[in-house]
């Protein structure tokens, strides 16, 4: 249950700009974020894709993008 805890409000903390990886592997930068449908854009070397925010990897976006230690 946390784990799931933890996938949600990564989910709902995602922002423009960020690097992501998706479940299959796919390295991108989110680019477009939609709260309507819960979906994201996220562009990549092949051009703009759009992605369920579910589809992308907590554990493996996390080590892209350092959190800061206050």
């Amino acid at each position: 249950m946390k784990r799931q805890k933890d996938e949600k409000k990564f989910v709902e903390a995602l922002k423009k700009g960020d690097k992501v990886i998706t479940r299959s592997g796919l390295h991108g930068k989110v680019v477009e974020l939609n709260d309507k449908d819960a979906s994201c854009v996220i562009e990549t070397m092949a051009g703009r894709l759009k992605f369920d925010r579910s589809a992308i990897s907590m554990e493996m976006s996390k080590k892209l993008n350092p959190v800061e230690k206050k």
